[in-house]
């Protein structure tokens, strides 16, 4: 299904900035590299009276999430981000166990967890069921398997779960019913409470040409002139925000109830910064379009230089990203001779698209291909850290965007 007016606003027609061709879904890994995968068109436009930008196609959640690969707490620096933000949020809003702290998209508990620990009482809620179980058994986080959505904010808030703090890490961008998903917020947060929303950060993305961060999960890309919009218009105030650096970039916005929010001045400064970048105008968008297109010709004819030289090439990190970089680059078995990644969840199976098959990060030491391509760039210092021996070997890394490069 495409669409072709504001998921937020309503607006419409939506300008079209970037077309990275008919992909399969990026986190859809194959138990085998014969198995048929279908392939969806994946547009970038951006709306003329929100400014918020967001891809055109959309597949029915169920088929992304109810069976989800992508565990967080693979990611070193993903559990002392969510520690930090923990302790910050538990210091800051004076959380104690009458309070309660509820996360939507809540994955294996790696945030809620440092809540429990502190003694505050918790709920994640978790569709993809296999991950909830997780949550569950492993880490004794309360957790319903269902998505976030007025509807089941309601029903919680009726069952008498009302929250202090709600968190929404990575997961606005992934909500088809963007406008039902914030008026949940709204239903489910004490007039007192406070929403923190993390997202990727759309300048970040253009300013760093991170083309590859536009998957079919990712359904919006914002910008605080975006967020702010949606929010006000269901009776929230964004009070606060913050630019942090995981993911590529990152925009964190901490939310009240209209009636009891006080603006802050870092607030105001931001939305004028967008204004001043042309957040409502198109040609920041096209000439993103145009630097993607740069770092696919340069990938190609560095890949393709090295294997013309006799160069062993391999990959590291089978995420939703590098499906993207992938295929919109045409990059496959002919350039490439195997992915590893961190997760169990996603080792022994195949890459979307390009049907390579995903070992343990341990295959760098036992077959020391020269180079390695970097597809989780995002969690490069972390890599680069726990490769020191294939670095110290002679292994060199590609690190794809903004432009091409060898560490």
């Amino acid at each position: 299904m495409t669409t072709a007016t504001c998921r937020a606003c309503g607006a419409g027609p939506l300008a079209s900035v970037l077309s990275l061709g008919d992909t399969p879904l990026a986190n859809a890994l194959r138990d085998a590299p014969g198995e048929h995968e279908p392939t969806f068109p994946l547009e970038l436009a951006v709306c003329p009276k929100c400014a918020l930008a967001q891809i055109t196609a959309e597949v029915p959640p169920d088929d992304l999430f109810r069976d989800y690969v992508y565990f967080s707490s693979f990611s070193d620096t993903m559990l002392k981000h969510a520690a930090e933000l923990a302790h910050e949020l538990t210091l800051s809003e004076k959380l104690s166990s009458r309070s309660l702290v509820v996360e939507a998209a809540s994955n294996d508990g790696y945030l809620l967890k440092n809540y429990k620990a502190a003694g505050v009482p918790v709920l994640g809620i978790e569709p993809a069921r296999n991950v909830a179980r997780v949550a569950v058994e492993r880490h004794g986080i309360p957790t319903r398997a269902e998505f976030f959505t007025k509807a089941f904010a309601e029903q919680l808030a009726n069952e008498g779960h009302r929250a202090d703090v709600f968190h929404a890490h990575n997961v606005l961008a992934h909500v088809p019913d963007l406008n039902g998903f914030v008026a949940g917020i709204r239903t489910l947060l004490k007039p007192s409470g406070v929403a923190v929303i993390e997202a990727p950060y759309v300048k970040d993305m253009l300013d760093h040409c991170e083309f590859d961060t536009i998957y079919h999960e990712h359904l919006c890309y914002f910008s605080l002139t975006a967020l702010n919009t949606c929010f006000a218009n269901h009776g929230l105030t964004i009070r606060d925000c913050k630019r942090v650096p995981i993911h590529g970039g990152t925009l964190r916005v901490y939310a009240s109830h209209t009636e009891s929010a006080t603006v802050s001045p870092r607030v105001t400064a931001l939305l004028a910064e967008e204004e001043a970048w042309g957040v409502r105008e198109l040609e920041p968008y096209r000439a993103f379009a145009e630097r993607a297109a740069e770092v696919r010709r340069t990938l190609l004819a560095l890949l393709t230089e090295l294997k013309a030289d006799g160069k062993r090439i391999a990959a590291y990190g089978a995420s939703a990203k590098g499906s993207t970089l992938l295929n919109y680059c045409g990059i496959g078995p002919d350039l490439l001779d195997f992915v590893v990644d961190r997760s169990t969840v996603k080792q022994g199976k195949f890459t979307p698209g390009t049907r390579l098959k995903i070992h343990a990060p341990d295959k760098l030491l036992e077959a020391m291909p020269d180079y390695t391509l970097l597809l989780t760039w995002n969690f490069a210092d972390e890599i680069l850290r726990q490769q020191a021996e294939y670095r110290a070997r002679g292994g060199k890394f590609i690190v794809p965007v903004p432009l091409p490069l060898v560490a």
